[in-house]
């Protein structure tokens, strides 16, 4: 069963009741606590690769409370080379974009938490 986002502030997520201060992957069976970019603020293929091994058909990647992260043009290659969609967003935005997806669709949700 999808996980549900309950809230977002900066540096904060509470998810299934559960509250969060770290950034972090939603995949469907699990939730990867202390994720970390090798990069920072740039998100790069290194970055999303146990993500392709899920075959997902949608990454929603938050890009912190304003939006200071970047996804590079590697992994949005690589991203439409699998066949994924990708919906960059700022954290806030892209919280609500994943609650609203409809359940059937294969999501992940990768989320930098605060700037």
């Amino acid at each position: 069963m999808r996980k549900i986002i309950n809230s977002y502030s900066f540096g904060k997520i509470v998810i299934d009741e559960k509250t969060y201060n770290s950034d972090l992957i939603i995949y469907p069976d699990k939730i990867k606590t202390n994720w970390w970019r090798k990069s920072g603020h740039q998100l790069i293929p290194e970055d999303i690769r146990d993500i392709i091994k899920e075959k997902v058909e949608i990454l929603i990647v938050g890009t912190g409370a304003f939006g200071l992260m970047v996804v590079s043009d590697e992994v949005k290659e690589i991203l439409r080379k699998n066949n994924i969609k990708l919906m960059a967003q700022k954290s806030e935005r892209a919280c609500k974009t994943y609650n609203s997806i409809p359940k059937d669709k294969k999501v992940v949700l990768a989320l930098h938490l605060t700037c």
